[in-house]
This record gives C-alpha cells, structure tokens and sequence, in this order.
C-alpha cells in the first residue's frame, strides 16, 4: 500500500504549479525586468562619471554659494 504523500509538499507543489501556469504575475516581471534594464545602466553610468559629477556638482554650488553673497536686495 503506497504511503499518502505529507499534506505540506501537496500544498507547497500545488502553489507551484499555481504559480506556474498563472499569467497575471508575467506582466509586473515584465515591468520589473524593463526598469531594471534602465535603471542597471543608468546606475553604472553613475559609477563610472561620479567624479565628474561631483565636480560639476560642487562647482555649481560655488556659483550659487557666490551669487547670493554678491546679492543685493536693495537692487
């Protein structure tokens, strides 16, 4: 007499073969998979010109920093 299988892997591979064959979850992987492939790219740019960018950024900052100090509100 073949043994009944334990009612916890029947529930668990039951929850994978709904999760298999259901579709709804297809189109936020697809959402997901697409955001990653901006945002991976994106990122390394990042990476790559982060001394760049940081110069820029300071260097813009001194700029404002210097304007307002020369500001005159009586102008």
């Amino acid at each position: 007499m073949p043994q009944k299988p334990h009612r916890p892997l029947t529930c668990i591979k039951d929850a994978i073969i709904r999760l298999y064959r259901c579709e709804k979850g297809a189109e936020g992987l697809e959402k997901l998979l697409i955001i990653g492939a901006i945002v991976i790219p994106l990122l390394g740019l990042l990476i790559i010109f982060r001394g760049r960018i940081t110069e820029w950024t300071q260097n813009m900052w001194g700029d404002v920093q210097d304007d307002s100090e020369s500001y005159d509100p009586n102008f």
